[in-house]
């Protein structure tokens, strides 16, 4: 009885777990064994996984920028149009001026900093709300991309094509597998192990109990577990295949911007500004320079989105990017973001992206046709917020309030937040006290 209440406690959701982090992981769990069973085995195969990951690598990078940009209490509509205006630009700088690839990359991420750095003045210094400012941005960045390109498609190189369709490459003995991608998964394996033993010990250091060692085991059996079938998976492909290119640079964002977020006082200024702005100011927190970064931040990542689907496509069109915004919006609040701002994290919002994809991809194999696809992810989206909505206005239980507070490290402690052993002191001004329900007033309305 005792480790039953110890396994509740550390391990589903009691106020020292670290573990409830992973409830949103547990619900993409659940819809990939749905869709696997729907699927007579599909969805699992190797090429599906390795096609998926491709597919809605560029999707998960946007989502990192719009995670950022809602937390601190914008939205950000043009991302899909920055995309498409950097991807063209790039694919002409190569065609017409002999630009090299890895030039053009720069290239491309420079016209992404320029972009942001025009929106994030008029949200930050002018006082425009971030809304109207990247409406506008979307028609003037779409129509640039078609007056540019003519409305045509432009190749691009071969070696630009690397980052969208490339894969990790073979060496090595001949294993059956792809030794790139299971040495990948080793590392993930033992950076998880080490994670663990490196908060026991710091628990200790900080003369707190860590949880019960065989909890500790059971943590890491799972997720080593999950780490080695993917990579198993990844690896077993078909030859010439492995984990992407465009996933290994998705990997690195999530890693750099969960640290950032989470370990820097830049990051919890973003939390602080989106949680109360005006106690944010008052403690010191320079907000114009914060919404000037978010804005820039993202459409940095918006141009290197664009530069990896036009890579995959080995060629820039003029329908690039359209509806990327709504996918990287829906990615953040599936994953348990706050419509009025100052709650988030990386790590949710990829999860909520991969939930989508992983929704589209099976009902695509199952032979649903594209119209009712975006009826039904229109209503996943719609019924998920609802439901939490309700949930918390009724005191009940919340499953995107549950996440959030789970993943306590990614964001700041808040007044509102539950007492929890566990919680690191914040690094930034905290902000004050503030409804943080989905239904509390817009950005737009608080006239940010």
């Amino acid at each position: 009885m005792s480790r039953l209440k110890d396994l509740q406690k550390n391990l589903f959701g009691g106020t020292t777990s670290n573990a409830r982090q992973f409830g949103m992981i547990f619900t993409l769990v659940a819809i990939v064994v749905l869709f696997q069973i729907l699927t007579d085995g599909l969805t699992l195969r190797s090429d599906n996984l390795i096609a998926l990951f491709q597919q809605n690598s560029y999707i998960l990078i946007l989502a990192i920028g719009m995670l950022m940009v809602i937390v601190a209490g914008h939205i950000d509509l043009s991302v899909g149009s920055v995309a498409a205006f950097a991807g063209i630009l790039v694919a002409k700088a190569m065609a017409d001026w002999s630009l090299p690839w890895p030039l053009a990359i720069l290239f491309g991420l420079g016209i992404g900093a320029l972009i942001g750095a025009w929106q994030g003045f008029w949200v930050a210094y002018i006082g425009v709300p971030a809304f109207i400012v990247t409406l506008a941005g979307m028609l003037l960045f779409r129509g640039g991309n078609q007056f540019i390109g003519n409305a045509n498609t432009i190749p691009v190189p071969e070696g630009f094509r690397e980052i969208g369709s490339g894969f990790l490459p073979e060496f090595g003995p001949n294993t059956g597998y792809n030794n790139a991608t299971l040495l990948l998964g080793l590392a993930a394996a033992v950076a998880v192990v080490w994670r663990e033993l490196q908060a026991r010990k710091t628990r200790r250091a900080m003369d707190a109990d860590p949880a019960p060692m065989w909890i500790s085991i059971l943590r890491m059996a799972v997720m080593v577990g999950a780490i080695a079938f993917a990579a198993l998976r990844f690896a077993s492909g078909r030859v010439g295949t492995s984990f992407p290119i465009s996933g290994i640079i998705l990997l690195a964002l999530v890693l750099a911007y969960s640290f950032y977020t989470r370990n820097t006082a830049g990051g919890r200024h973003i939390y602080a500004v989106g949680g109360n702005s005006r106690a944010a100011e008052l403690s010191g927190v320079k907000l114009k320079r914060v919404n000037f970064f978010v804005m820039m931040n993202m459409s940095v990542l918006a141009a290197l989105a664009g530069m990896i689907f036009v890579a995959r496509s080995a060629a820039s069109g003029p329908q690039d990017g359209n509806g990327w915004e709504l996918d990287a919006i829906a990615a953040v609040f599936i994953g348990g973001a706050a419509v009025s701002g100052g709650i988030g994290t990386i790590s949710g919002s990829i999860v909520g992206g991969l939930v989508m994809a992983v929704l589209n991809n099976g009902l695509q194999l199952m032979g649903v046709g594209t119209d009712r696809v975006q009826i039904i992810k229109g209503l996943v989206l719609l019924l998920a917020v609802a439901i939490d909505v309700y949930n918390k206005s009724q005191g009940r239980f919340s499953v995107i309030g549950s996440i959030t507070r789970s993943f306590k490290r990614d964001a700041p402690t808040t007044p509102d937040s539950p007492p929890d052993a566990e919680r690191e002191p914040a690094t930034a001004p905290v902000p004050g006290p503030r409804d943080t329900d989905l239904t509390s007033v817009s950005p737009l309305q608080k006239g940010k």
